[in-house]
């Protein structure tokens, strides 16, 4: 049997905690025999989209199967296309509605993988009721587009402080986003006036963003926000682990790379000539934990 040929279609180079999917699925694919390609959305979801049709529309090099952590909707058009192709369709990080019409025929393979994002949120809420119980946080959110941000900040409202007020800002996941929205909001007038308690960012690229964006402030600014705690997530052993060890965030959330599980339950339902589970979600944790969060006052 010739080897299983997936395509992994990722977000952006720019991000570590894409870079840490791609090391994670990687190693899986050699620990089970499985040819990969990784390829580069640079965040634009129109790009992701054509750089999939033209993969599947090439019938001299199709896949057995793709990968995908879309960048903005999980791609319908193109996960029927793929499916009719039969070319197996795993979706990283969303779990959108078509995917049990897709099932239906049970040709190949299609499911989803997820860090239960919702979760996310809800440790992010928690988090902030240990940090700050009440007054004004800026929360740096992900494209709005994403499932993520939008799970991600639903589950933070259902836990956050009642007296928490928010003000929300706009990032792409990317730590250069982060930085051009805090830099943005910063030259306001109006945010002098915000006695601001913390910068709660929805990964931990934008928290770094966020945070470097303060390098521009005059020595008496940057004083005022010396202690106000950042958090973030992704919680990357080299990078958001790091950085929380480091004392440059107070907190982050570790997420798995889902890639990788993605990868080693497609093998799975191929080799057993089955279809995977539909949904997978995988757990994320405090770093560090609530309790000890809370211990360090």
């Amino acid at each position: 049997m010739d080897k299983l040929n997936v395509v992994v279609a990722l977000t952006t180079r720019d991000n570590d905690y894409q870079a840490e999917q791609a090391v994670a699925v990687a190693d899986m694919a050699a620990r089970l025999g499985v040819k990969i390609q990784i390829i580069y959305a640079d965040n634009d979801a129109v790009n992701q989209t054509q750089q999939l049709i033209k993969i599947i529309q090439d019938s001299t090099q199709r896949p057995d199967a793709i990968l995908v952590e879309p960048v903005g909707t999980g791609m319908p058009q193109v996960a029927k296309a793929a499916v009719g192709a039969k070319i197996g369709w795993g979706i990283v990080n969303s779990h959108p509605d078509y995917i049990p019409e897709l099932r239906r025929g049970g040709a190949v393979p299609v499911f989803s993988v997820s860090t239960d994002q919702s979760e996310v949120g809800k440790i992010q809420g928690k988090q902030l009721g240990v940090l700050v119980p009440k007054g004004n946080v800026l929360y740096v959110e992900g494209p709005f587009s994403s499932t993520a941000t939008q799970q991600r900040t639903k589950g933070m409202l259902s836990t956050k402080p009642s007296l928490v007020e928010l003000k929300m800002l706009k990032g792409d996941w990317t730590e250069r986003s982060a930085n051009r929205a805090m830099k943005s909001w910063l030259s306001l007038g109006s945010s002098r006036q915000l006695e601001i308690r913390a910068v709660i960012c929805q990964n931990d690229a934008m928290a770094m963003g966020a945070r470097k964006a303060l390098d521009d402030l005059t020595e008496k600014d940057r004083e005022h926000w010396a202690n106000t705690p950042f958090t973030g997530c992704d919680g990357v052993t080299k990078t958001g682990q790091d950085w929380v060890r480091r004392g440059l965030l107070k907190a982050t959330i570790i997420t798995a790379a889902a890639a990788g599980t993605a990868l080693e339950i497609l093998v799975k339902a191929v080799n057993a000539g089955s279809q995977p589970p539909e949904s997978t979600l995988i757990p994320p944790k405090s770093f560090p934990a609530i309790e000890e969060l809370r211990g360090r006052g």
